[in-house]
């Protein structure tokens, strides 16, 4: 999705930011418009698994090519898989 509805642009839902994770949940990566992004563009849309907390962010271990890197993540980017 590109944008959002008029009346939702430049908020940002406390229950996204505050979400919680435990280790070895998998998520997605999806780049949330109205907060700062801090990770590399190549890595949006990519799924992986939570290693660990730093903080308020996430530890997320991804495939990028053949290697396998950790990113760390704010919890406003990234959505629950099921």
């Amino acid at each position: 999705m590109k944008g959002r509805r008029i009346r939702d642009k430049g908020k940002i839902k406390l229950s996204n930011y505050f979400k919680k994770f435990k280790e070895g949940e998998r998520v997605a990566v999806v780049k949330d418009l109205s907060a700062r992004i801090a990770f590399p563009r190549r890595i949006c849309g990519k799924s992986g698994k939570i290693k660990g907390i730093r903080g308020s962010f996430y530890l997320i271990e991804l495939k990028d090519g053949e290697k396998t890197k950790t990113f760390i993540i704010h919890p406003i980017h990234l959505r629950r898989l099921k």
